[in-house]
């Protein structure tokens, strides 16, 4: 087990290492000049080079990437191109709303995936079973921007239960989950549509070991075949892909924060990107990366933790 851990722990830091290169060489080529961008069209070539200097964009590649990586390592993510503030209290005031619409929407599709992948398992080959695979099928076919602009026109526009856009504020605990509620929604639907399949698969490979029928022989009902012995036992690779999809949520909610015009980290990045602030899109971009590989390990060493072939493999 160590020795796995050591490995994952070995894996990670290659991985980072890795998609920080990718994201500043990506950053770097991508055409026109945040300075540039700054003073306009008619800046004279004096401005633009001496903004340039300011930033910190004059430097060679090779060292300019460092001390970004040397930063980082410190907690020091930049200084705003645009805005002029540190890119570290940029994060710090729109995480606490991007973490929990990730949690939010997590819960969501775990409430609705788990039923729903069961009552399917059970009903193998039934009408029941034929139905919910077709609905997951369109949940995992249909982009979840589509269902937020649908979730906005029926529950905003025309129920008005909830507002279209904006975020309430965490003054209000209530109002702020009720702002979220909308974006969770859209977010979770497709990831339960995902979960559902999962679990109504790895369930029935589980009906269908030995040690299943011989419970059915020893006289266990049904149900208590199923809640007693397979259910535990088919959970170990959808809690792989529970953690997988929380990886998802995270970084993958920036087209539903800007439908929802929700001041998250999603929207803060497609805002760098409009305004060619360089530094913000590379320091939020790593950090959701650094949070992927993460919560990936962790669940790594969640699953050798509960599936003891595997601890026994890398012995």
């Amino acid at each position: 087990m160590p020795s796995y851990i050591l490995g994952r722990i070995v894996s990670l830091v290659l991985s980072l290492v890795a998609a920080s290169i990718v994201i500043f060489l990506v950053l770097e080529v991508v055409p026109g000049d945040p300075a540039q961008f700054m003073l306009g069209l008619n800046a004279t070539p004096d401005a633009v080079a001496t903004l340039r200097q300011t930033l910190g964009l004059d430097g060679p590649l090779l060292e300019r990437y460092f001390s970004w990586i040397f930063g980082l390592l410190q907690g020091d993510f930049g200084v705003s191109y645009t805005y002029r503030v540190p890119v570290a209290g940029m994060i710090a005031d729109r995480i606490w709303i991007s973490i929990p619409l990730a949690v939010y929407a997590l819960v969501l599709s775990t409430l609705i995936a788990f039923p729903v992948g069961i009552l399917a398992a059970v009903k193998r080959n039934s009408v029941t079973d034929t139905s919910i695979m077709g609905l997951t099928q369109i949940g995992v076919a249909v982009p979840n921007f589509w269902f937020a602009m649908l979730l906005v026109l029926l529950f905003a526009v025309t129920l008005r239960w909830f507002s279209a856009g904006g975020f309430a504020g965490w003054q209000d605990p209530l109002m702020a989950l009720k702002s979220l509620t909308l974006p969770a929604v859209a977010l979770a639907l497709p990831q339960a549509s995902i979960l559902a399949r999962v679990m109504r698969s790895s369930l029935l490979d589980t009906l269908g070991e030995d040690y299943i029928r011989s419970a059915r022989a020893k006289g266990l009902s049904q149900g208590q075949t199923l809640w007693r012995h397979a259910l535990r036992n088919a959970l170990i690779p959808v809690l792989t892909i529970i953690g997988l999809q929380f990886s998802f949520l995270l970084a993958g909610a920036i087209i539903i924060e800007n439908v929802f015009f929700l001041p998250g980290l999603g929207r803060m990045v497609f805002q760098g990107i409009t305004s060619r602030d360089l530094i913000v899109v590379k320091s939020v971009v790593m950090l959701l990366v650094f949070a992927v590989i993460l919560v990936t390990f962790l669940v790594d060493v969640a699953y050798a933790l509960v599936d003891p072939r595997l601890r026994r493999a890398t012995r």
